[in-house]
């Protein structure tokens, strides 16, 4: 999400501290964050996401964060997510209810609701508070079941988090071809095993992974690539170009591979893994992972018309992409690069730049802006007035406080200080 969020220099711990300062995202805010990061992803090329949502902090926010994404026009699961709430920074508490009767009740609605916009928006769901009694876990999984969600999502980061996720939601009877983990990093040939099993996904996420100590991507390992997909993760920390992703992750895979050969006293004759494999893992690999290979993902006769054009004769494409085009693509193209960018038949980028954005606001009546229809700059001049009231309100709270907000983060996850290193 766009706006004051920042995790450049940050780690996993650090990031979720700053996943709790959403507690001072008003809804405008939220709406402008979310519209300006869809935008984002779109000129980068990015045609659909699954969007994890940490923006549960009342039924006001997720109709600002999905009217967001119809608004864009970027094909996307919303994934709807209870969420550790901050009561106030100063002293430090959070909301003892975790599950609020109106989270059920406003995802009940909006997939009735749903889907929105002609079926390019549709409700996900995602979980990361497995600490839950078991029978509170599995009341949760089968009503979101019963609604008919496609996509359950959660994180899961076995280096730096205690237990297998993967064994939790099969000893619960729960772990079912609609679950799409995040990370997964380090990925044992066990938890693989079941994955395979019943048809779950695994959306590998290069940038963090590598940055946030959570180990190597596992999208090219043999046990995890045949259900490996990529994401982009969180683009208050990187780039929200799945294009980035596969260059990102290559190389860091082809760097630790040849590592391996360093390391037994020989020498690297040719690179181990190609660009193509990057390439499927960021497309048909995306497209598999939500269960929509049949409709997206690749070219062909009957599919949906979700297209990405490269400009081959620019400055960074030219004879690179004749020689090769999807090594140009991963390994040369910029968002600069795409000249045109088509979502569901509709263009969304075209001759290079973002096309007009018609604002859909119908789940927020309350929401006042003189404008139907704005240009990139209209969400820019939007996002600066945001990030500067998202400034003052934490200051007024106290949720700028760096220091403290590090210590309570360590303190809920209940992390070994003494293995923490500075």
């Amino acid at each position: 999400m766009f706006g004051r969020l920042s995790s450049k220099d940050g780690t996993l711990i650090i990031r979720c501290w700053r996943n709790m300062a959403s507690h001072s995202y008003k809804p405008e805010d939220v709406f402008w964050g979310q519209l300006g990061g869809c935008l984002e992803a779109l000129e980068a090329g990015t045609t659909t996401i699954v969007d994890h949502a940490h923006i549960s902090y009342t039924p006001e926010h997720n109709n600002a964060a999905l009217s967001a994404n119809i608004s864009s026009g970027i094909r996307s699961i919303y994934c709807y997510c209870p969420i550790g709430r901050v009561k106030t920074w100063k002293p430090f508490e959070m909301e003892e209810e975790l599950l609020p009767a109106w989270i059920l009740e406003q995802l009940t609605s909006l997939c009735k609701a749903g889907p929105f916009a002609d079926d390019r928006v549709t409700m996900g769901f995602a979980f990361d508070s497995f600490y839950l009694p078991k029978d509170v876990v599995v009341n949760i999984f089968n009503q979101v079941r019963g609604l008919g969600i496609k996509t359950i999502t959660s994180h899961y980061v076995p280096s730096l988090l205690p237990g297998s996720t993967v064994d939790l939601l099969e000893s619960y009877g729960l772990l079912e071809k609609d679950v799409l983990l995040s990370h997964a990093t380090p990925l044992n040939d066990s938890d693989a095993q079941k994955l395979q099993r019943v048809g779950a996904s695994i959306s590998s996420t290069p940038d963090t992974e590598l940055q946030m100590g959570h180990g190597w991507p596992v999208c090219f390992q043999a046990n995890a690539k045949s259900i490996s997909s990529l994401g982009i993760d969180c683009h208050s920390n990187n780039t929200g170009s799945i294009v980035a992703q596969m260059k990102v992750g290559i190389q860091a895979e082809r760097a630790r591979r040849n590592d391996r050969i360093h390391e037994a006293g020989q020498i690297p004759a040719k690179v181990q893994v190609s660009a193509q494999d990057a390439f499927q893992l960021g497309t048909i690999g995306g497209a598999r992972a939500i269960k929509m290979s049949d409709q997206i993902g690749s070219l062909e006769e009957g599919k949906i018309a979700d297209l990405v054009l490269w400009d081959t004769l620019s400055p960074a494409m030219i004879c690179a992409a004749e020689e090769d085009p999807i090594g140009a693509i991963i390994l040369h193209s910029a968002p600069s690069d795409i000249a045109a960018v088509i979502v569901d038949g509709q263009f969304r980028k075209r001759n290079g730049q973002l096309v007009t954005t018609k604002l859909d606001l119908e789940l927020m009546p309350n929401m006042k802006y003189e404008k139907s229809e704005v240009q990139w700059r209209d969400v820019a001049t939007e996002l600066l007035k945001s990030r500067q009231s998202i400034l003052e309100t934490e200051k007024a709270s106290g949720a700028d406080d760096r220091e403290a907000g590090f210590e309570n983060t360590v303190r809920i996850f209940g992390t070994d200080k003494d293995k923490l290193v500075y």
